[in-house]
């Protein structure tokens, strides 16, 4: 296997399970040695911990000066970001339903916890001469959902965050693109307390039909692998992608009707 990232130490929050430990086992693959940030570890972290090259930093994002304290955590030389940290509540009841309480906590994961670990390890990058950043959006950003409106309206937000600090920094030799999923294998949604467990009791039906009627809503037919989308990930983070800035990448199994 060639090792492109050999050399390279990369940061990933949330990166516990689902898609951030897909990540953090993609960039390890790929030869960088990686920080995995999440508020606690699993079984297969440990499992990547052991192994060598992945160092978990308990990590709880929405706590105040978190992302500074992950910053000195991981040390001088980061060359990449991924900031996937995130969570989509569904809200069955739409948006009467959705208090203010619920509108900040949405907000603040998957919107100011990327600002607040960029701000924190960007200086580094600058000051190194350049860097990658990718940032886990989703399809929601450009299809809205009633269902998940406050996840919707803040990945909204994190690709027009991930857009202008392309323009800014590119100039200075740090690229920052994101990656949108759409339905993925993930607890996200097909855990206990997932999307499709919570619609499902909304709806009088068993998770499993809503997992088929999502699925059935792609081209592919399938969701999406958290390992499909590391590979993206890996392959904006590395030299391959030189010249890829501010772009976002949509990878959904044909969900998003649209070019």
């Amino acid at each position: 296997m060639v090792q492109e990232l050999r050399g390279r130490t990369a940061v990933v929050t949330g990166a516990s399970r689902g898609i951030g430990l897909a990540v953090a086992e993609a960039l390890t693959a790929a030869g960088a040695r990686v920080v995995a940030a999440a508020r606690s570890t699993s079984d297969e972290l440990d499992t990547l911990v052991k192994a060598g090259s992945t160092r978990w930093v308990r990590a709880d994002l929405t706590e105040p000066g978190s992302a500074d304290r992950l910053a000195a955590e991981a040390g001088p030389g980061v060359d990449i970001l991924v900031n996937n940290v995130g969570s989509a509540p569904a809200r069955p009841g739409g948006f009467l339903s959705v208090t203010d309480a619920q509108w900040r906590q949405t907000v603040e994961l998957n919107l100011f916890a990327a600002v607040a670990v960029t701000r924190a390890l960007l200086p580094g990058m600058l000051e190194a001469g350049g860097g990658s950043i990718v940032n886990i959006g989703s399809v929601k950003a450009e299809l809205p959902d009633p269902t998940v409106v406050d996840y919707s309206a803040a990945k909204a937000a994190l690709a027009n965050f991930s857009k202008a600090l392309s323009k800014e920094f590119g100039p200075r030799g740090v690229r920052v693109n994101s990656v949108s999923p759409g339905p993925v294998e993930t607890d996200l949604w097909i855990g206990g307390g997932g999307v499709a467990h919570t619609m499902s009791a909304a709806a009088g039906l068993r998770p499993e039909d809503v997992i088929a009627q999502a699925a059935g809503a792609t081209v592919s037919g399938r969701f999406s692998r958290p390992s499909e989308i590391a590979d993206l990930v890996v392959f904006l983070a590395g030299d391959r992608a030189a010249n890829m800035l501010g772009s976002d990448i949509r990878i959904d199994g044909g969900f998003v009707p649209t070019w």
